[in-house]
């Protein structure tokens, strides 16, 4: 048996499977004590007879999502060490960062000292500012961490109690503005998603659950429960993996569409391509910016079912936060779910509350309730469809899509909305017809997330790094280095001994992936050149068994 539980802003959705069967299914609210959530959604799907039959719970979640959507996290202050090159005040891409002085070259020498007083003048104003998240970013830190961790040190003498984050430990790839937008995005969840991951391990525990743990990553995989908590910006775009591998598992083995996932707080969109959700080639891009988190090509936008509304003059205005749930299931505020409702396109709440909700919203209008209900919808409606506009400029542009229009021999133009969450039975047919698509309705639409989660397959990575000026290689996740005993050592060895480590730790782990279904994270190699002759090379390889679903549920309607 799997368990898949999905935890949003406004629902925690979870499913129990058992060879590909759907057995059970909970929605409850998320509540501010989560614990309450994991717990009632529990003891919905799981019976104590059933409780030592689970192998594997998987969760994933659009919590991280949210807080970055809504900005609903405290400030973090990032210690830039540029260097020489681009004008500095390109890096300056964070409200809060500070430029110090200090070079690494891309050979991993120190070619300009740190300056410890002018350090210890930006942490004074840090602390002045009572900001205690912080990150350290150096340009070439992959090569050489000692700058990083000089500051790191100097921080911690002085400051104890602050969060410091590094950038070469966060992002081991060049890139140096990504790796600084994913520095500072991990300062600023890293306190939140330890509490999630604590209300996981309470509410296992409560109920005697022992089942291996996984989190759903954003690229469709899976990590274990305790190495998420070093890397919480791999779940960035959790919830929305979670819905594309759910609409994976809920349609046609070979079917195309666009998934709109309309939640509370966020909608998620994302692409299959006969029957594959499409990766994303750059990285997950977060406030307008890449990051070296890899992900499927999703995105998030801040508009859903309970998005505050207002009015701007004689303009209905949708705000990009929610304040609680809809008016008409007992919040404080107006919202696109009430305008629902209050049309009977959906059956949550309380109806006469929706229609109280519109006629507060219209007072000043001068319209009645259906009129102001279906500019709520339109405006929804429309941005929405916007987004997902946007989003094909920018699919189309992605590797594997050139691929599939290769292989298909034209350009895709969108023929299913397969919609999924609370608010797809009435937005989804709307932003299908808005897009001269057919709507999909799917079985189990409300609990896909929870879906996805539960059959997307374990995976697992290796990191390597080869060294063949000093003769050695290390296999990052068993701890150990090993001797370099082949002169001709090269980058095709190097990818075959961490593929190798990686079936070799698949198998303890009871996975059998095919050496040619591995995937290639990340290969890069660097000459290291004394005087004027190349002495060595460094090889820093990343491969990661097999991402996809484990089954198929059935098709839509």
């Amino acid at each position: 048996m799997f368990v898949g539980i999905d935890v949003g802003g406004t629902y925690t959705d979870a499913v129990l499977l058992e060879n590909g069967q759907v057995m059970a299914t909970a929605k409850v609210p998320t509540e501010v004590n989560l614990i309450n959530s994991l717990t009632k959604a529990l003891d919905t799907i799981v019976k104590d007879e059933n409780k030592n039959r689970i192998k594997r719970i998987v969760f994933s979640t659009t919590i991280i999502t949210n807080l970055i959507a809504e900005r609903r996290y405290e400030d973090v202050d990032v210690l830039i060490i540029p260097g020489p090159g681009l004008n500095h005040g390109f890096y300056k891409t964070m409200p809060y960062a500070h430029i110090i002085s200090g070079a690494i070259d891309y050979r991993g020498r120190e070619v300009i000292p740190l300056k410890e007083q002018e350090i210890e003048t930006v942490l004074r104003e840090i602390a002045r500012r009572g900001t205690n998240r912080v990150g350290v970013v150096g340009k070439f830190s992959p090569r050489n961490t000692s700058h990083e961790k000089k500051v790191s040190e100097i921080a911690k003498n002085k400051y104890p109690q602050w969060q410091i984050e590094l950038g070469a430990k966060i992002g081991s790839q060049l890139n140096f503005p990504r790796r600084i937008v994913t520095t500072y995005l991990t300062c600023a969840t890293r306190e939140p998603y330890q509490s999630f991951i604590e209300s996981i391990r309470q509410a296992l525990n409560s109920r005697k659950i022992h089942a291996e743990i996984f989190i759903l990553k954003a690229d469709g995989g899976t990590t274990p429960l305790g190495r998420s908590e070093e890397f919480p910006v791999e779940t960035i775009f959790s919830g929305p993996a979670a819905s594309t591998l759910g609409v994976q598992a809920l349609i046609g083995e070979d079917e195309t569409a666009v998934v709109v996932d309309i939640g509370g707080t966020t909608t998620d969109l994302a692409l299959i391509l006969s029957g594959q959700p499409l990766l994303s080639s750059k990285g997950a891009r977060v406030m307008g910016q890449l990051t070296q988190v890899r992900t499927l090509a999703v995105k998030s936008v801040a508009i859903g079912g309970d998005s505050v509304l207002d009015l701007r003059g004689k303009e209905i205005n949708i705000h990009n936060q929610r304040k609680g749930p809809a008016y008409c299931l007992g919040g404080p505020v107006p919202t696109p779910t009430d305008a629902l409702r209050a049309l009977g396109l959906v059956e949550l709440g309380d109806k006469e509350k929706a229609i109280t909700a519109m006629e507060l919203l219209g007072r000043d209008l001068n319209i009645n309730v259906e009129q102001v209900a279906e500019q709520v919808i339109n405006k929804v409606v429309d941005r929405i469809t916007g987004e997902i506009k946007k989003m094909f400029l920018e699919w189309e542009q992605e590797p594997a899509y050139r691929v599939w229009e290769i292989l298909h021999r034209h350009t895709l133009k969108p023929t299913m909305v397969a919609g999924v969450g609370g608010g797809a039975a009435g937005f989804s047919p709307l932003i299908a017809k808005n897009l001269g698509c057919r709507p999909t309705r799917l079985h189990y639409a409300s609990v896909a997330n929870a879906i996805g989660a539960a059959l997307a397959k374990p995976t697992l990575q290796v990191n390597l790094r080869a060294d063949t000026e000093q003769g050695y290689y290390i296999i990052q996740e068993e701890g150990s280095q090993e001797k370099i005993s082949d002169r001709k050592f090269n980058e095709k060895k190097a990818l075959e001994l961490a593929k190798n480590s990686l079936l070799k730790r698949a198998l303890r782990y009871g996975l059998e992936p095919a050496a040619e279904e591995i995937e290639i994270i990340n290969r890069e190699v660097f000459n290291m050149v004394r005087g004027w002759d190349t002495t060595g090379r460094l090889y820093d390889i990343t491969v990661q068994t097999p991402r996809g679903i484990s089954a198929r549920v059935g098709a839509g309607e």
